[in-house]
């Protein structure tokens, strides 16, 4: 909904979607009418009224965002440290990991605000250059640290490992359930003590 130029209403007990303020009663109907087009076409069922209908299915990409929780998958599919820093690598890099096109995207919006003309849009640009500059460097120089850790390592994840069985040839189909042994469980580490500058 949001793609199709709505604003999220997230409250406590429900979420829905309203048009942006000051659109005409034309405007509300064109963007209303495109997001039912945009829904049936990633084949959601849509009833609306007659005004609201059409016939429209607009092309529809893969998101960004789908495209950086690929880097999740690839984790979560890591058998080894290598593959989960090479995962990590596309968030970390300097140059065009997601954590600098990220840093570009909030600087751009903070510039964007600068001279809007309303008295809390500098807020707002302040605001985003503090998300920017203080929270996403954070984050990235804690995730670079957990990447290069990652990737002096070279070892094998003890819990996870690739199906080397091979199917037999009388065989006719594969099992929906691998033939490997299990990997051995391991009991999760204590937490680690608290500092003494902690204690009260």
């Amino acid at each position: 909904m949001q793609r199709a130029g709505f604003v999220a209403v997230v409250r406590l007990h429900e979420t829905y979607h309203r048009t942006p303020t000051g659109l005409n009663r034309g405007d509300e109907t064109r963007l209303a009418t495109g997001a039912v087009a945009r829904l049936r076409a990633l084949g959601y069922h849509v009833d609306c009224d007659k005004d609201l209908d059409t016939e429209a299915r607009p092309a529809s990409y893969p998101t960004l965002g789908s495209s950086v929780a690929h880097v999740a998958e690839r984790i979560r599919e890591a058998t080894t440290t290598d593959e989960a820093a090479d995962a990590l690598t596309e968030l970390t890099a300097p140059g065009d990991g997601i954590l600098a096109a990220l840093h570009e995207v909030l600087t751009a919006a903070a510039d964007f605000h600068d001279h809007l003309g309303q008295p809390a849009d500098p807020y707002v640009a302040r605001r985003l250059r503090y998300l920017s500059e203080e929270y996403l460097h954070l984050i990235g120089t804690d995730l670079a640290h957990t990447r290069n850790a990652l990737a002096d390592r070279h070892a094998p994840h003890p819990g996870r490992s690739t199906c080397t069985g091979e199917v037999p040839a009388a065989e006719r189909e594969r099992s929906a359930v691998c033939a490997c042994p299990p990997p051995s469980r391991t009991l999760p580490a204590p937490p680690p003590p608290l500092a003494a500058a902690m204690r009260r």
